[in-house]
């Protein structure tokens, strides 16, 4: 049993200690407890929210209600098992470095998100201290993550099905391909005929989503995990190699419509299919202002540059959601006034970028905070550049159309 509290009151008043013994030593302040309780919520409806979203999906599929039950158990599960190794690799690895981290706080978008989450984030309340650590706590995300999404995708490629392309017209969405996709269902996955496509299973789905939101993350830009991973290996040139990468994704959304519209010009259709290639290409327009928003909230002490007042936080997501909006909405209109008018928004938009924004050649708004310059030491150089490549690899030109 533990001992009962001293007595203290034949304990000498203060005054009445002897003058030869040593002061006594401050007790350091006892630790914060781990705040656990709105990340233990958030949890729960984020898998709340997962599975509604995988049910939903089914449904829509014309399955019966037990097997579309099945398929969103099987959804949730094994998205959101990949969410929480990857939040817990940064999590783990932070605590093995000391630094002052939160346990992730996970992100739910029933219906609105096809995945129903926004993944989750991780708030660190301290400064990164070396490039070591900093490799370290980017590199264990996307690597845990990875360790179940790839034999997740492995299973559920092989327990996929080949259908014929008239049963997917009503699926809605078109999943991006990737290098390590096409070697996976060269691997796992059924033969898949001329005139039929590879409909996923649930695991394979979300495993399929693990490696979305896993290329998202390892873009080597700001304070994402590939930006961590990229400046733990180049130091300060990460800075410059980060503007080139953001933006070549505005270049990649341009590329992409051109794309298209050669392809469509070569089959005789011009451009009757405009809003579709806008609306399967805006991914790009979307991160490259995302980040660009990231930048400006994740900034902290003097105002970066490319933070010019007159381009706000706000003004950015008010003119992308109303381009990604409005280009929706136009998506099966061939009217060359309305798409003159989306063009002329876009072309507004960048040039506030340009003048004011994270397009101007004194940018600093992608700059990634500087942290200790002691070397990785081979072993974790070959870490980071596998780190990296798991980007090549992961990179879908098309991750998701309509």
């Amino acid at each position: 049993m533990p001992g009962l509290p001293p007595d203290s009151s034949d304990s000498p008043k203060p005054s009445a200690t002897p003058s030869s013994e040593a002061p006594l030593r401050p007790v350091p302040a006892a630790k914060p407890a781990l705040a656990w309780r709105t990340n233990a919520w958030l949890f729960a409806a984020t898998v709340a929210s997962v599975f509604v979203t995988g049910l939903v999906n089914a449904l829509g599929a014309h399955e019966q209600a037990r097997a579309a039950l099945t398929q969103a158990a099987q959804f949730a599960g094994a998205l959101m098992s990949i969410l929480l190794a990857h939040e817990l690799g940064h999590f783990i690895a932070a605590r093995i470095h000391k630094v002052d981290a939160s346990l992730p706080y996970f992100l739910p978008l029933p219906l609105l998100s096809p995945f129903g989450t926004m993944g989750a984030v991780i708030r660190m309340r301290s400064v990164i201290p070396t490039r070591r650590a900093l490799l370290d706590i980017g590199a264990a995300g996307p690597l845990a993550g990875l360790a179940l999404a790839i034999p997740l995708y492995a299973w559920g490629a092989a327990h996929s099905q080949a259908v014929p392309l008239s049963g997917l017209e009503d699926a809605g969405m078109q999943l991006g391909d990737s290098l390590l996709l096409r070697l996976l269902d060269h691997a796992f996955a059924p033969p898949v005929p001329e005139g039929t496509d590879l409909l996923l299973s649930p695991v394979a789905f979300a495993a399929w989503a693990g490696m979305f939101v896993t290329m998202i993350n390892l873009l080597p830009v700001g304070q994402l995990d590939g930006g961590h991973v990229a400046f733990a290996l180049f130091g300060p040139r990460q800075n410059r190699l980060a503007r080139w990468v953001h933006r070549s994704m505005l270049v990649f959304f341009f590329v992409s419509i051109a794309g298209f519209i050669a392809r469509d010009l070569r089959s005789g259709l011009w451009l009757m299919h405009l809003g579709r290639h806008v609306n399967d290409s805006l991914f790009w327009l979307v991160w490259f202002e995302v980040l660009a928003v990231l930048g400006t909230l994740s900034s902290s002490g003097p105002r970066p540059r490319g933070d010019d007042p007159r381009l706000t936080t706000s003004t950015r997501l008010f003119a992308t959601l109303g381009l990604a909006m409005l280009a929706g909405m136009l998506r099966d209109r061939t009217s060359p006034a309305l798409w003159a008018s989306w063009f002329a928004g876009l072309a507004l938009l960048l040039t506030m970028e340009a003048r004011w924004g994270v397009l101007s050649p004194s940018s600093t708004l992608l700059d990634h905070p500087p942290t200790g310059a002691q070397p990785l030491g081979l072993g974790r150089a070959i870490i980071a550049v596998v780190t990296l490549a798991f980007f090549a690899l992961l990179f879908m030109p098309t991750p998701i159309g309509m």
